[in-house]
């Protein structure tokens, strides 16, 4: 990875974080690294051009639930949720934050993501959306209060993500976030 694209995934994970928090600090620290730097099973789930929600299916052996965080429509108009994704038994396997433009999208298929019951990558896949996941750049992620309250850790813990983008007939649509918990003490 060279500096360049360190910079540009940085400062998108920091774009995304700041539409819900002023203080990164208060949600956590992200610094990008190297795919190679990643530890198992961390990088089967994010170093890849798919949907983190077929790839945490696959991982956990179902499906995942979502839970929508927060909510807001961005300056630029574009819809902004921050969420959890959990399995069976609650224990939450994943944060987010996406950015999406919704005028992009198929009506059924926005109105699907307004909803907010269903994960994202499932809708897209479940509606024959050929979406494009590029971009991906992967991040060492230091929890601060607000992502350890969320994974129910102690600030300071230590997991991974992935800054990523997502497009449509060659349009980016949606820019994403996406955080594994981290591994059990």
């Amino acid at each position: 990875m060279t500096a360049r694209s360190d910079d540009r995934a940085q400062a998108r994970g920091k774009a995304l974080v700041e539409v819900f928090h002023s203080a990164s600090e208060h949600f956590g620290q992200l610094h990008p690294i190297d795919p190679e730097q990643l530890p198992e099973p961390a990088r089967t789930l994010l170093d890849h051009t798919r949907h983190m929600t077929v790839a945490m299916e696959r991982f956990h052996g179902g499906p995942v639930g979502l839970r929508v965080v927060q909510r807001t429509t961005g300056h630029d108009g574009h819809y902004c949720r921050e969420i959890l994704l959990h399995v069976a038994d609650g224990r939450v396997v994943q944060h987010g934050i996406v950015r999406i433009d919704l005028g992009q999208l198929p009506p059924d298929v926005a109105d699907a993501i307004r909803t907010e019951s269903t994960p994202l990558g499932r809708l897209l896949i479940n509606a024959g959306l050929h979406c494009d996941v590029h971009d991906v750049r992967v991040l060492r992620v230091v929890t601060g209060p607000w992502l350890a309250r969320l994974f129910e850790v102690t600030p300071g813990r230590e997991t991974f993500g992935r800054v990523a983008l997502i497009g449509l007939a060659g349009r980016p649509v949606i820019e994403l976030l996406e955080i594994i918990a981290p591994e059990p003490a």
